[in-house]
């Protein structure tokens, strides 16, 4: 849980309490997946929210002709769940599955209100988290209106360095709304160091 900690003093002004922590994690409940294996399916109520300690996860529409869709893709210190499924307990629309071996603390929309309510640390940590969930949002419905492939792809690359040796390409593809072999033909361009670096826009 050492992990877990430092990641919430991160995101607060003052380290957090061994009380308030100890709060905190008693609301939480393990959960192990492996590789392949589900967290959520599409026609499910999403019970929790996740935070990942360990593993890479993805969230993933499918569509009527069987095309997946992917939404968000999930590493350590990062939250996974269908928000409107969770808070509003109606059927997801999605699924979210393991691509690593997985390990993730849960908790219920109810609890994290709770914790929020009574704890002041979690209910900054919440505030900063929401705030730079809506500031992402915006910024890649921007990319996906006007920018190119290539500018997405570079925005991806400078604000997840990392993605590119866990996620396969694909998948990187369907996150950044492009086809599979456009990628191919950026990271070609790339290669060949004929594209600058760019603002970040995800």
């Amino acid at each position: 849980m050492q992990a877990f900690r430092t990641y919430i003093d991160a995101g607060i002004s003052t380290p957090i309490s061994d009380a308030d922590f100890a709060r905190i994690c008693a609301s939480f409940t393990p959960k192990k997946l492996k590789k392949r294996a589900f967290l959520l399916r599409a026609g499910e109520v999403c019970k929790h929210f996740a935070f990942v300690l360990t593993g890479a996860l993805r969230m993933y529409g499918v569509d009527e002709k069987g095309g997946e869709h992917v939404l968000s893709l999930g590493v350590e210190n990062w939250w996974v769940g269908d928000r409107e499924s969770c808070v509003l307990l109606t059927p997801s629309r999605y699924y979210i599955d393991a691509l690593e071996n997985t390990s993730l603390l849960l908790i219920t929309h109810a609890h994290m209100q709770e914790l929020i309510r009574i704890v002041p640390a979690m209910a900054e940590l919440m505030r900063g988290l929401d705030h730079r969930h809506e500031i992402a949002t915006q910024k890649r419905l921007e990319a996906a209106i006007s920018s190119t492939a290539e500018e997405r792809y570079v925005a991806f690359l400078s604000q997840h360095p990392t993605y590119v040796h866990r996620f396969p390409q694909h998948l990187i593809a369907s996150y950044l709304g492009i086809l599979p072999e456009t990628l191919s033909r950026v990271r070609a361009k790339l290669l060949q160091g004929k594209t600058q670096p760019a603002e970040s826009l995800s």
